[in-house]
Parts: structure tokens; sequence; C-alpha cells
């Protein structure tokens, strides 16, 4: 039986004193994806991404309704615009096939598509005909298939967060088919991602708080169904996870929001904390109310580090994938610094020959 190779991430934890920033001016730069040249694109609380070249100029990009628009529940451009008004909140992004921009706009409760010059429409607003729900995020795969987390369906939705709802859900797009849940009875559903294989769809509980994994089956003529559901990793993480990203030999890396903390789950279920920037006291009192259920906004605007505020996702890039990115929803600009190992390659990271 071949010994199983030591984990680059042993001993390993980042020294603050060489985390830089790019970006500046950003809101709630919550989800960040970077490209092979160097480009990054922050989701933007004005409604909007921003771009950001690698000599760190940036451009903001905002949704615009386009003359194309159509929905099933909203009937013109105009009605999308409307809609903006009640409070656009761009949260996950990923890139559709074209390059265009996948959004879950958490404002709207919305998966939309966006341009890079900002048209954007609605893919979906309803799931079996009722509304979606507060949709959290937004992955592709290499097949194609588009895959969204709902974490609740509650409004409004801070009450399903505080009190451990129970209603979170899955959902997925496939080539030639409609939208469809596949999984549900989720706390409080945040990101999600594939293994190297795609065999595997890691999913974040935030109020779980943990992560659970389950099982790809395409053996169904009715599209890809997900099973086996099981917990990955401890049970409860000592904070609430947020953002999940996998690294080339396996570590699951995720953000522990408002408590501020970046771990990782080795590939044998084990958690090692890699930055803590949490105000300690805060964070304990923030956990003990969420466990009773008392928690409040007070509680929670108490919990933040002054790194990455309220740390929210995690994105590799750079050259060699080596550079880790942090998102925040209470930060205004990106850290980042230099990882022991390089990330697993997105399905878009195909750099040039």
């Amino acid at each position: 039986m071949n010994p199983i190779p030591p984990n680059p991430l042993a001993g390993f934890t980042v020294d603050r004193a060489t985390i830089r920033t790019i970006g500046h001016g950003l809101q709630r730069p919550e989800c960040i994806l970077a490209e092979p040249d160097g480009v990054l694109w922050a989701a933007d609380a004005r409604g909007g991404v921003t771009r950001i070249a690698p000599d760190g100029s940036q451009t903001f990009i905002g949704q615009r309704a386009d003359a194309r628009f159509q929905s099933a529940s909203l009937d013109s451009a105009d009605d999308f615009e409307a809609k903006f008004t009640q409070g656009t909140l761009p949260n996950g992004l990923a890139f559709a096939d074209n390059g265009d921009i996948l959004i879950s706009n958490f404002g709207t409760d919305l998966l939309e598509v966006m341009t890079r010059t900002g048209d954007t429409r609605t893919l979906f607003d309803r799931i079996d005909g009722k509304p979606i729900g507060k949709v959290n995020f937004v992955l592709c795969d290499s097949h194609n298939r588009v895959w969204i987390t709902v974490s609740t369906r509650v409004n409004p939705w801070t009450r399903a967060a505080a009190s451990r709802v129970c209603d979170g859900y899955l959902a997925v797009v496939e080539p030639g088919r409609g939208i469809r849940v596949v999984a549900e009875g989720f706390y409080f559903t945040n990101e999600i991602r594939l293994d190297a294989r795609e065999e595997w769809l890691y999913i974040v509980e935030t109020t779980g708080p943990w992560i659970t994994r389950m099982r790809l089956d395409e053996r169904d003529p009715g599209g890809v169904q997900l099973r086996d559901r099981e917990v990955f990793g401890p049970a409860h993480l000592g904070g609430y996870p947020d953002g999940i990203a996998f690294d080339a030999v396996g570590n699951l890396w995720c953000t522990l929001v408002m408590v501020d903390q970046l771990v990782a789950i080795t590939p044998q279920g084990d958690k090692l904390l890699l930055l803590d920037d949490g105000d300690p006291e805060a964070s304990r009192n923030l956990r003990a109310k969420m466990e009773a259920g008392t928690v409040t906004a007070e509680d929670m605007g108490r919990a933040r580090g002054s790194i990455a505020p309220w740390m929210a996702s995690i994105t590799f890039g750079g050259p060699d994938l080596r550079t880790v990115y942090l998102g925040s929803l209470l930060g205004t600009t990106i850290p980042f610094f230099r990882s022991p190992v390089p990330g697993l390659p997105m399905v878009h990271w195909k750099p040039a020959a």
C-alpha cells in the first residue's frame, strides 16, 4: 500500500505581513472570478461587477436591461429595471461557456446572465411555478450544466439565517432541459464546488455549520441526480462556512464568515486553521447566540476582522494558480497572498497554448 504523501498545507499558516491588496472602493466584493490573463471580476453591490486588470486599474460595469429581455413573469425590460430599484445585489458569479457572466442575484432573487458590457437578462425566476427564493451561488461544470444554490425561501432571509431554518435547496440547468430541484433540506445553502473528477458536489450549509457532499449519478435518463449525502469534515466547523475552493491536491479551503477565519479540510476530513482574523470575544458571543437561536444583527455586526471583514469567498488565480484572493461582504478591497499549493483549475481556466 502506497503511503499518503505529505500535505503541502501541513504546518502552513498565512503570514499576515505578506498579504497585499488589489482594487479600491469596491462594494461587497463577495465573489471573485479570476482569468488566466490576470483579470479579476468582483461582484459589486452597486448593481454589477468590477473588472480589475493585472495593473490594478478597474472598471465598474453596471447591469442594464438587455433589449432582448424575456422572462416568464416579468413582461418587459421596464419591469426588470423596476425590480432593480428594489435592490439588485450580485452575489455568486460564474462564467458561461461563451464568456458571459452568470449572476445569482441575492437582491432580485433571479438567476441572470450579463455580457461583459453589462447587458443583462433573466435566465430563471421560478421553479415549478414558484419564485426561486434567495438565490446565492452559481457554478458551471464541464458538461455545460449550471448548478445554483438557494439559501432559503423565508422572507426576510435574515430570519432563516438567525434561526437555522432548513429549507435551502440545489437546482440544476442541463443543456436542452429546464431548471429543476435536485436536492433540498439544507441549512442556508451557500457555495458549492465539484471535485477534480466531478464525482462529488460539495455543499456549504452555513448555519449547519458544516459542509456536506453528494455523489453525482449520471445514469438517470431524466438527468443528473445527487445521491449518498454525507457530512464532509467536522460536524461543526467552529464558525459559519461561506465560500469554498479546492486546491490541486484535494484540500477544500473554506472561509468562515463573521468569525473571519480561513480553514482547509484535508482529503481525510481534518480541519487546518490557515488564518484567524476574527475578534475572539465577538466570535464567542456570535457562536453562543447562533446556537441558542437568539443572535441579533448587532451581534453579527460586532463579529468581524480587518483583513477581509466578513470573509466570504476564496479564489485561486495568478499564472500558476498559487495566488489566493479573499472576497468579503464588508470590504472595499481584495486581499491576496501566495499559497504553497496551486488551486484546482475551474472549468473556464483555459490558458493560451
